[in-house]
């Protein structure tokens, strides 16, 4: 004979402002079954769930429902408290009250009331054919790969490899360092971005526990939490690292120019190049697009001048697999191109650059040496215009979200710009100033005084030459005028955007992404790094646009995710997942098709017993199987159920109401 209790949370105002609790409660009483309903404030308190385990043990409770919040929200919290009272955490059916009716219904107490009630009706129905499940042991390979050798990537690698976990961390360029190795400070206390990174890389390269693998790409994952396979490609680099002693010596007589990707194309490399001085590996590559020798099989002069040896013009790609319990993706971002704002000349006008090419030039490392310069005839500008939002939160022509850090770069750049010519004027066009960190409001008030920095509000309408200058017309909204600035150089702050291969390696990956290309997090407040397939993370701006100490402590956070993953010899796993009936399967493969997750594969049995003859079945890797049910709702055989949402529980719902 079922028993059920029934317990009904206020959840502040959220439920009880719009739904009658008493009202529901009075009704789950007239239920046959239910032999305790009671409610409370907030249910997920610590009096809340002691309420329940009180309960459970004088009533001699069969199952529980809850009537709160979302499941997604505390139905580990419930579940807990079911298994502190000795019953089995999977009795337990929350009915969600208030996604599901009080914030629908917010008009309408009364309908509200009733919809609430009929979920709990609903529940009650379900809960009394719940059976006992048990949580799935899975055993877990420790060891962490981490994709990206940006500042995200470097400090997740570090804070596991500092827990003596094993990481592989796989770089696509050929040095780590990412975006953050091409600035020159950092806001908003002006730290040189080299200094604060280069110890970092230099760590990677040096730790027991980090296997880096540069100038790769991840090509394949297969697998599940705790049990992946992953394939990577390490291009060929044509130099042998082992003898390689970095003398510089084969990109001094390489004759073979093209344009520097790492200088944002200002100057040019050579065909043979370490990407920047503190590159880590600090080992050259051939480029092999470029490359005289791999192109038409003449040249060479980099292997006649190498006095180790290490060039190899027939080194071929390499495949290189992996075994891995969890990965981190850290893939950084990409800028904006801005050619749709034809009415400012980009293209045009080579005076008019990005902030990217801006950084660079105010390097010390950078193709200038740290003086900024105007591309059309090297002279050292006076007048710089900046022009915030280009590209962000602008529906028409860009994208709709802000970039975040656009702001504060753009406020430093200021600040850098007068550092380097004394006697520049700095001319900032801005829709809003978004300073929201410590410490950034100051700073841009800094950019404000001690530079003599002008900031007019409102947007930029056209560009155009006019002699050796460039003229910036727009408005003063403060003013409500119009105005127009005679510039020598003119600073874009494009918009951030995620790298154009997102979303093939969230599909690589079986994780999902936006309409934008960021890829998604499982829960953007209660699980931020985590992803919707168990033991794959995000950290950085792969997710969003962040600035560095955000990035960072994202990464952390996706280290410590990976440690929590690795503390065990075994994971425990939710067992609500599906199962396939052999004897009903009739090999369709339609399953197959439609898991989002890739957790059914095919397998051979006999065709009966002693029979020589096979037939085909799905099976499903409990590992993998993340219980969304697509399988169950599309199998025409009826072969395939649920754990925790069988044909009894689901028609037991249905016939309640």
């Amino acid at each position: 004979m079922a028993r059920v209790g029934v317990f009904v949370c206020f959840c502040g105002a959220n439920i009880a402002d719009f739904v009658d609790v008493k009202a529901v409660i009075e009704e789950a009483k007239t239920i046959k079954e239910v032999k305790y309903a009671i409610d409370y404030k907030y249910m997920c308190s610590d009096p809340g769930q002691q309420m329940i385990r009180d309960a459970i043990v004088q009533y001699r409770l069969t199952s529980i429902v809850v009537a709160a919040c979302s499941p997604r929200m505390h139905e580990k919290t419930f579940r807990k408290a079911l298994s502190d009272a000795g019953m089995n955490p999977y009795l337990l059916e929350v009915a969600n009250i208030r996604e599901h009716s009080s914030w629908v219904h917010q008009k309408d107490k009364k309908a509200a009331t009733e919809k609430a009630g009929d979920l709990v009706r609903m529940a009650v129905a379900k809960s009394i054919a719940n059976e006992q499940l048990h949580e799935i042991s899975v055993p877990v390979t420790k060891r962490a790969l981490v994709i990206g050798g940006g500042i995200a990537g470097i400090q997740a690698a570090l804070d596991i490899a500092d827990a003596r976990i094993p990481v592989t961390l796989v770089e696509r360029s050929p040095s780590i360092g990412g975006r953050m190795a091409q600035l020159d400070e950092t806001f908003p206390t002006l730290d040189c971005s080299q200094c604060i990174l280069t110890p970092k890389m230099v760590d990677v390269a040096s730790h027991p526990y980090i296997e880096l693998i540069p100038y790769s790409e991840v090509i394949e994952l297969d697998g599940y939490v705790g049990n992946y396979k992953a394939k990577i490609r390490k291009k060929a680099s044509y130099v042998n690292f082992k003898t390689c002693t970095g003398c510089g010596t084969c990109w001094q007589k390489c004759p073979v120019k093209v344009p520097n990707e790492f200088n944002c194309g200002i100057d040019n490399r050579k065909a043979i190049y370490t990407p920047f001085p503190q590159a880590v590996p600090n080992k050259p590559v051939i480029d092999a697009e470029h490359c005289t020798m791999l192109l038409k099989g003449k040249c060479g002069i980099c292997a006649k001048f190498c006095e180790k040896g290490s060039i190899d013009f027939k080194m071929q790609d390499e495949v290189i697999e992996r075994e891995i319990g969890a990965v981190v993706v850290a893939t950084g971002y990409d800028l904006w191109d801005a050619r749709p704002y034809e009415e400012y000349g980009v293209g045009r006008y080579k005076d008019i650059i990005n902030s990217l090419e801006f950084e660079r030039m105010v390097s010390a490392n950078g193709p200038t040496g740290g003086v900024p310069v105007r591309p059309s005839d090297g002279k050292v500008p006076k007048t710089v215009v900046f022009i915030k939002c280009i590209g962000s939160r602008d529906e028409a022509k860009g994208i709709e979200y802000c970039s975040k850090i656009c702001c504060m770069y753009t406020a430093k750049h200021a600040v850098l710009l007068h550092h380097k010519v004394h006697d520049s004027r700095a001319y900032i066009f801005y829709m809003d100033i978004r300073a929201a960190g410590k410490g950034y409001e100051e700073f841009v008030k800094r950019a404000q005084v001690e530079t003599g920095a002008i900031y007019l509000r409102g947007r930029v309408s056209k560009i155009y030459q006019k002699g050796e200058k460039l003229m910036v017309r727009g408005e003063d909204a403060q003013l409500g005028q119009e105005v127009e600035v005679e510039a020598d150089l003119v600073v874009l702050a494009t918009a951030i955007i995620p790298y154009k291969s997102n979303p093939a390696l969230a599909r690589l990956l079986g994780i999902s992404y936006d309409k934008y290309g960021y890829l998604s997090e499982a829960h953007p407040k209660l699980r931020p790094v985590e992803t919707a397939k168990a033991g794959i993370f995000l950290a950085g701006c792969t997710q969003a646009p962040k600035d560095i100490p955000e990035t960072v402590a994202q990464a952390s956070a996706c280290a410590a995710k990976v440690c929590g993953l690795f503390a065990g010899d075994t994971l425990k796993k939710d067992p609500m997942i599906s199962t396939v009936n052999r004897e009903f399967c009739s090999g369709c493969q339609n399953c197959v098709k439609v898991c989002p997750y890739q957790a059914i594969v095919t397998e051979d049995i006999p065709l009966g017993h002693g029979a020589k003859e096979m037939r085909t079945v799905a099976k499903i890797n409990e590992g993998v199987c993340q219980g969304c049910g697509s399988c169950v709702a599309i199998c025409r055989s009826m072969a395939i159920s649920l754990a925790g949402f069988t044909d009894p529980q689901i028609i037991n719902e249905i016939v309640a109401i």
